[in-house]
Parts: structure tokens; C-alpha cells; sequence
């Protein structure tokens, strides 16, 4: 796909981003990258990160890989020192990307597997952005530094079998607005992105199996699930001098899936109904103006000031 945007539209910024070793993480890396960023990905394997680092650096994009655990305030502070020693002091782009997820009925779920996905979502963008504060307000950039939090649409209203989930990604949109709050004195702009159904990802593989067609009868828009592409753009959107005032915002990247509700009435259905219903509607407007006024054609008004 061919970017909508100048390609050195991120020239010279410095980007961090959170689970950027593989998915969508990844894919946000690529496109900062190929803007003009320069990038560093986090990750737990130090292996899958070295891979990431060479297909990037095969682009043409500089970029660092940071192996840590982002439920550690210590590797999230240790990343940004070690971005400060490569590249000098001040981060412009931080994305928080790094989540988990699996499917567990709520009643079985136990403490543990609740506790670790609030840990990675939640806890995790929150120590993030925590130790990436100091270096967010050096940003030098004329727009200010922008953090990205990946969130979901699965909390919008209630989706089966992720309680675990939707509770860890409704924290994430809440501290996305708290920050926006806080942090705009600074200059730092705070914004999230809600992906809906994304194709060739490990959640769809993980959270819907054999469910494809399934999903894309579920998404209003042209039934096509969205790609990493997509998400990816909304980030060098929210990171770029076009954002530059917006703030505190989720912006949903979903084909209006979100929304979807059974259709209960066939649309041919309806159509023949409507014209019914407004054949018989004029009908009666008709009738009740030739009995009020006579009529245009008898000279009398239809209706009265």
C-alpha cells in the first residue's frame, strides 16, 4: 500500500515502541521507520527482536531492539536510558503496543491469568509512559511528543469470553485520557487507537479460530477485516504535525464492526416498506391540503400564516 503521507513526515523523530518486535507492533515500527523515524522495539526474546531489528534495517530504517518485560518498571526504565546513550536526550514517539490476551470463560479464568493481562495492558503502558515522561518533554519537536496506547473495541459494549480483556483495555483508554489531562502542559500529546479485526495477526488466530467469514460479515465496511497497514497509519497520523491538536482521544480503526448489530429486517424489505409507508403518508398530506385550502388548482391557499 502507498503511504497518503510525505515520506520524511517524521524525519528526525526518535520512536519507541512497546511489543514492536512482531503483529501490528512491528508493522507501527515499519511505517515510522519508513517516515523518517528512528526506532527502537521492545520485546521479552531477545531472538524474535533480532529479527525484527534486521527486516527493518534491511528497509533502510534505523532501528534498536530493547529485550525487557514492560510489567517491569526497571526494563522500561533501562530502555529509555539506553535510547538516550544511541540517539542523545528526548523521545518524540512513544507507542504502547505490548498486550496479551486468550479466551477463558470468567468463571474459569483464574486470578492469575486476570492479573497478568491487566499487568501487560494496563501496568504496562502506565510504567511506559511513566519512565518515558522526562524524556517526552525534551522532545524538541514543534507538535510536541506524541504517545500512541494501542487499545480495543472489545469494552465498548461486552465481548464473550474476554472479561479479562476489556477490563484491561478500558484502563488503557482511561489513563490514555488522564494523561492527555496531566501531561498537555507539557506538550505531550496522548491519544489511543482501537483496533477492531485485523488480518494475518495472532489475535485473530488466538481469540477466532476458524471464524473468518464470520468476522468479516461482522464489519459493515465492504466485510473486509483491516490490516496491519491501517493501524499503522492512524499512528503516524496521531505522530505527526497533523495531530498537532489532538489530544486525549481513542480513535477507533474498525470498519465500524464496533457498531454491528444482526440486520432484522432485510434491507429489500425495508425499502419496500419505507415507500409504502411515504406513498400513503403524501397521499394524506394531499388530501388534507385540498380539504383545508380548496387546493392550489382552486385558487385557495394550502395553508395559512
Amino acid at each position: 500500500m502507498e503511504s497518503p503521507f510525505k515520506p520524511d513526515i517524521l524525519k528526525g523523530r526518535v520512536a519507541l515502541v512497546t511489543g514492536g518486535s512482531s503483529g501490528i507492533g512491528l508493522e507501527i515500527a515499519r511505517q515510522l521507520g519508513l517516515h523518517g523515524a528512528r526506532v527502537a522495539i521492545s520485546g521479552r526474546r531477545q531472538d524474535v527482536l533480532d529479527s525484527a531489528v534486521a527486516a527493518l534495517a534491511a528497509e533502510g530504517i534505523t532501528a534498536l531492539g530493547l529485550q525487557g518485560d514492560v510489567r517491569s518498571a526497571a526494563s522500561c526504565e533501562g530502555w529509555i536510558a539506553s535510547l538516550e546513550q544511541r540517539w542523545g536526550p528526548g523521545l518524540d514517539v512513544l507507542v504502547n503496543c505490548a498486550a496479551g490476551n486468550f479466551l477463558a470463560t470468567a468463571e474459569e479464568l483464574s486470578p492469575n491469568g486476570f492479573k497478568t493481562v491487566m499487568e501487560i495492558d494496563a501496568l504496562g503502558t502506565f510504567n511506559t509512559s511513566r519512565a518515558a515522561f522526562p524524556a517526552l518533554k525534551a522532545s524538541r519537536c514543534p507538535s510536541g511528543a506524541a504517545v500512541v496506547n494501542i487499545s480495543a473495541t472489545l469494552q465498548y459494549g461486552a465481548t464473550w469470553w474476554q472479561a479479562h480483556a476489556s477490563a484491561a483495555k478500558s484502563a488503557v483508554d482511561s489513563l490514555t485520557r488522564s494523561l492527555a489531562l496531566e501531561w498537555g502542559e507539557f506538550g505531550v500529546r496522548v491519544n489511543g487507537i482501537a483496533p477492531g479485526p485485523i488480518e494475518e495477526t495472532a489475535g485473530m488466530a488466538k481469540l477466532a479460530p476458524g471464524a473468518k467469514e464470520f468476522v468479516q460479515s461482522t464489519i459493515p465496511l465492504r466485510n473486509q477485516m483491516g490490516r496491519k497497514w491501517d493501524i499503522a497509519m492512524a499512528v503516524v497520523f496521531l505522530a505527526s504535525p497533523a495531530a498537532a491538536f489532538v489530544s486525549g482521544d481513542v480513535l477507533v480503526v474498525d470498519g465500524a464492526a464496533w457498531m454491528w448489530r444482526p440486520q432484522l429486517v432485510e434491507r429489500r424489505a425495508v425499502s419496500r416498506a419505507s415507500r409504502g409507508v411515504e406513498g400513503r403518508s403524501r397521499a394524506v398530506g394531499l388530501a388534507t391540503e385540498e380539504k383545508a385550502g380548496g387546493g392550489a388548482g382552486a385558487g385557495g391557499p394550502v395553508s395559512k400564516l
